[in-house]
């Protein structure tokens, strides 16, 4: 039974007239069974190392693998999430893609990147430099620009890398961006505000060290999940796993708390520096993807960004939370692969 969608129907804000993505048709692989983690290995970038997952194009579900089109995508996750969020999407969108996932600096295998304090600025530059070394790579699609996918704090940093590198991004899909906002979200305690003060950092990280991994794992679900009750118990209990591993780290809670600090400073930019100036100069395709039961991102905000975006197409997900690509992975890949199928190719 396909997961729900449905279509939009409020009022685009004033601007440009909303485009309704259009969902592919292409016969997708079976997600029947709870896929391992892809395999990775660590890339050097500007200032240390950080992990990325390798997902290999595998053609066609039927086998007509000649003249398929074979190209390259990067995906980059959300505050507290890591690589292994793209394993479902990334197997469905393998019939047309290349898949690299990125562990942003601080989070899953990554270490921090020496001397960075886990800005956006610096989750910017690890996604940069693995999009170069995505374009290097010999055989089919190499030299040519990468389709960038990114969720919350990953669609705000690919947002703003596609803003500044155009020429290393062939689209962009953002799934529930953490765009600047001028309100804390419910779901969260308004004590986060005071991670923009001096020293709130280091009160931060001893707090997320009295959480044990499962607590953390089930708040997380409660928050980025639009039915939390669905999500599979084996999924559970590989987050919960990946979650100790994570916690091994010395820099683990501090990755989470100072990526939260750099989030809530770049709200406060001006200027050409400002998320909404750079979305409104994208000249790439992207798709905005937002689920309705969204308790992080505000929703709303989902026809504003479309709008905003001169060449873009909106997805809302019926009943879905912050993380699509893994509550509704066949929905999102039928979006990005209708983005991708509409494009002119030589």
């Amino acid at each position: 039974m396909p997961e729900p969608t449905r279509s939009v129907s409020a009022a685009p804000p004033a601007g440009r007239p909303l485009v309704e993505a259009v969902e592919s048709a292409t016969a997708l692989p079976s997600l029947g069974s709870l896929l391992p983690p892809w395999p990775g290995e660590q890339l050097p970038v500007s200032g240390g190392e950080v992990f990325v997952r390798r997902t290999p194009w595998t053609g066609p579900v039927d086998g007509a693998d000649d003249p398929a089109l074979r190209e390259r995508a990067l995906y980059v996750h959300g505050l507290g999430g890591a690589s292994t969020n793209w394993t479902d999407l990334a197997a469905l969108l393998a019939v047309r893609l290349d898949g690299w996932s990125i562990d942003l600096p601080g989070f899953g295998h990554s270490r921090p990147r020496s001397r960075e304090r886990y800005s956006i600025r610096g989750h910017v530059r690890a996604v940069v430099d693995v999009l170069e070394h995505i374009r290097r790579q010999p055989g089919s699609g190499q030299g040519q620009p990468v389709h960038l996918l990114g969720n919350s704090l990953g669609g705000l940093a690919s947002l703003v890398v596609a803003a500044r590198r155009p020429d290393l991004v062939a689209t962009l899909t953002l799934v529930s961006p953490a765009m600047p906002v001028y309100r804390v979200p419910d779901a969260f305690s308004k004590a986060l505000l005071l991670l923009v003060l001096p020293g709130a950092t280091s009160l931060a990280e001893r707090r997320l060290a009295g959480v044990t991994p499962e607590q953390n794992v089930r708040a997380m679900i409660r928050m980025c999940f639009g039915d939390p009750a669905a999500v599979p118990g084996e999924r559970v209990e590989q987050a919960v796993q990946e979650m100790r591993e994570r916690l091994e780290q010395p820099w683990a809670h501090r990755a989470v708390a100072g990526s939260m600090r750099g989030l809530i400073t770049s709200y406060l930019r001006v200027g050409r520096a400002n998320a909404w100036r750079m979305a409104a100069s994208l000249r790439r395709p992207t798709l905005v993807l937002w689920g309705d039961r969204d308790r992080l991102v505000d929703p709303a905000l989902a026809p504003r960004l479309t709008s905003v975006i001169p060449d873009a197409r909106l997805r809302l997900l019926d009943g879905i939370g912050h993380v699509a690509m893994m509550e509704a992975p066949e929905p999102t890949a039928r979006a990005v692969l209708g983005m991708l199928e509409g494009l002119p190719h030589p």
